[in-house]
């Protein structure tokens, strides 16, 4: 049975019209974005295919899409390269979305307040990142820097540049953060030893270094608290 030929009210569109999003199940919204089904399917079936591509035990989870690649996708009948496009283009938006507008705008108050900060940026990569969260006297962030991208022993981070940009602009405070891609924030040997070697550097300049934040999955550990 074709998209048109349902009643009105199990459509897509028109049942999202009618009722709200939030009424309509994960392939029904992504039929939206698919749009036209095949002669053989309905654009709510080609949906679902691409549900079955989960490979996580929460089958409701929709993250498996960030990383699902373009080819994977254009791999269903049904889905071209413009629809493979619009869904990860979706997808970035739904990362963005869940970033901070304005982050200067954002005083840190606890490791919590860290984490709704940039936990959206950091969970899903892929790779280990390292930012550094610059602060002026009233714990208000002032920039937020990467200083480590893809390496897996932050051991070795570079100290003296991250207090070399602090002393640039004058910030009186900063906070360590970086991900673990596994999802387990639980701090590693090189975590506490890294934390240890930038405090002891930090506190000769008189700058205090408030926290170093892991972010896993939804979780994450604070060092210093």
């Amino acid at each position: 049975m074709k998209i048109k030929e349902l009643p009105e009210i199990e459509r897509p569109y028109e049942k999202l019209e009618l009722y709200g999003e939030k009424s309509l199940s994960n392939a029904e919204l992504l039929a939206i974005i698919i749009k036209n089904g095949t002669k053989e399917k309905t654009s709510v079936e080609i949906a679902n295919e691409i549900l079955n591509l989960n490979t996580n035990e929460d089958r409701g989870d929709l993250n498996f899409l960030r990383d699902i690649s373009l080819e994977e996708l254009m791999n269903l009948k049904g889905i071209g390269r413009v629809k493979a496009i619009q869904i990860k283009a979706i997808c970035e938006l739904a990362t963005r979305m869940g970033k901070p507008s304005n982050y200067k705008k954002v005083q840190i108050k606890s490791p919590n307040d860290v984490a709704r900060l940039l936990m959206n940026d950091l969970r899903f990569e892929k790779r280990e990142i390292a930012k550094v969260l610059f602060l002026n006297n009233k714990n208000i962030v002032i920039k937020i820097l990467d200083v480590a991208i893809g390496s897996g022993n932050f051991s070795n981070l570079n100290i003296r540049y991250i207090l070399s940009e602090t002393i640039k602009i004058n910030a009186p405070k900063i906070i360590l953060v970086h991900n673990h891609p596994s999802g387990d924030p639980t701090p590693s040997n090189a975590d506490f030893m890294v934390t240890n070697k930038l405090k002891e550097a930090a506190e000769i300049l008189k700058i205090e270094l408030l926290d170093h934040i892991v972010i896993g999955n939804m979780k994450y550990k604070s060092i210093l608290r």
